[in-house]
């Protein structure tokens, strides 16, 4: 059985520390600024981009004394790169750590908000926003790190490069895939990467936990285009398009996915088994998973592949019966899954729906037993002494996927330390995102401690 890792000693604690450091003081308002600037993805190109945020970050990083690039893969959409150099340079051993983040957000209605999603204001010790959780958090602890070890004069162990990514929540089409389709060079000798979505803490019977991402399903936004005879809506049709479109969106969206459990999510499993003392039924996945509070949604989906409808289209009047009707599906499939996953949505949709293929990209899972994972465990347990580090993988996607087309492995680490009543998993895309301010500033003492010893 998998143990909860747990290599730092409790005398390392940094918690109750009485002074705090420049990137802690400042880490709340370089989110802060970040959240008023509004990067909304719509997923079409009619956003506004992420140039704003970007030439905001080139601003803090030059203001320090480094060299940042930009990059714009249209107009708008703009990346920003910047490397620092480490004291064991070029070496094989360590080789370059990839930190990065993206700028982007997904759209907010205002209207739905407690708050204005783009203001960027302090409420109940929280800093709310559109990105407060996805991702300028994680953007803002990068900033105060990396300004803080700049201005100290401190340089890290290894090479860092530092990238603040556009379009994620698209897919990363005009970000971080343009990126290492157009300029692999920035990422010469990089060996891992870190990113979003991991190091957040639950509750699991009373014992915190933190969730440490080597693992996130792959993706296949698809479309289902169903054709048919045209006609008068008076007459009898059997060859009717949205008959047809309906009837394959309903068993695909019924479809009872087998249950598939690998390495990682079994590692997951094993060290909640071992907390709770409650074994993985695979008929009864619930009695395990309902120890995990609303991280239970996250981890309930990565047992198994999905695919959800999410958009149907047709017709255009009552009585006109259409000659074609569309849907859009979010398929997601586990490491090793996405042929079988095409050709059981295939074989749902039936012969007369045409399955294509809007977007798709890789499942990913990475070793959790590696010298860049211990140093990840002491540096959270260095500031949360008695705290369990879980593997796990993430039911979404993040920018590693771009980066595993050069051979780099990658983790979720953006650590904060959480309210057990938190719905973190909620806030991601929800209404009223939030992050509470302790959970910025120990974020940024872990990150700085990780990449001070990594």
């Amino acid at each position: 059985m998998t143990e909860p890792r747990a290599t730092a000693s409790t005398s390392a604690s940094a918690t109750e520390s009485a002074t705090e450091s420049a990137a802690e003081r400042e880490v709340v308002d370089l989110c802060r600024d970040l959240l008023r600037i509004d990067t909304s993805n719509y997923g079409d190109g009619s956003g506004p981009g992420e140039r704003a945020a970007a030439e905001h970050v080139m601003g803090l990083l030059t203001e320090v004394g480094l060299d940042p690039q930009l990059f714009e893969s249209r107009p708008g959409r703009s990346s920003v790169v910047v490397r620092i150099e480490g004291e064991e340079s070029g070496t094989a051993e360590r080789g370059a750590l990839l930190v990065h983040g993206h700028l982007d957000v997904v759209p907010a209605r205002a209207a739905d908000w407690s708050v204005d999603p783009f203001a960027g204001e302090v409420v109940d010790d929280c800093l709310w926003g559109r990105g407060a959780v996805d991702m300028k958090g994680m953007d803002a602890m990068m900033l105060a790190v990396l300004r803080e070890g700049v201005r100290s004069g401190r340089r890290p162990p290894r090479d860092l490069v530092f990238a603040f990514l556009a379009d994620e929540e698209a897919g990363g089409v005009q970000g971080a895939h343009w990126l290492v389709e157009h300029h692999p060079e920035l990422f010469e000798g990089v060996t891992a990467a870190v990113s979003e979505v991991g190091g957040f803490s639950v509750e699991v019977a009373d014992q915190r936990c933190y969730l440490l991402q080597t693992a996130e399903k792959g993706i296949a936004w698809l479309r289902l285009v169903a054709a048919g005879r045209a006609g008068h809506g008076s007459q009898v049709n059997d060859d009717n398009a949205v008959t047809r479109l309906c009837e394959a969106v309903a068993r695909i969206g019924g479809h009872d996915w087998p249950l598939e459990l690998t390495p990682t999510v079994r590692a997951f499993l094993d060290g909640v088994t071992q907390i709770t003392g409650v074994e993985f039924d695979p008929s009864d996945p619930d009695a395990l998973l309902q120890h995990l509070g609303t991280t239970a949604r996250w981890v309930g989906a990565t047992l198994r592949d999905t695919a959800n409808p999410t958009l149907l289209e047709a017709g255009y009047k009552q009585n006109v019966i259409p000659g074609t009707a569309t849907a859009l599906l979010d398929a997601r499939f586990l490491p090793g899954h996405e042929e079988t996953l095409m050709a059981t949505i295939r074989e749902l949709a039936g012969e007369h729906v045409a399955v294509e293929v809007v977007h798709r990209d890789v499942a990913l899972e990475a070793p959790f037993e590696v010298p860049l994972v211990d140093r990840m465990v002491d540096a959270l347990l260095a500031e949360d002494p008695g705290a369990k580090v879980l593997p796990y993988c993430l039911s979404g996607g993040t920018d590693n996927k771009s980066f595993d087309a050069l051979g780099i492995p990658g983790y979720g680490f953006a650590p904060l330390r959480l309210p057990a009543d938190l719905d973190f998993a909620g806030l991601f895309h929800g209404v009223d995102e939030r992050v509470p301010l302790d959970a910025l500033r120990f974020g940024t003492r872990v990150l700085d401690r990780f990449l001070r010893t990594c």
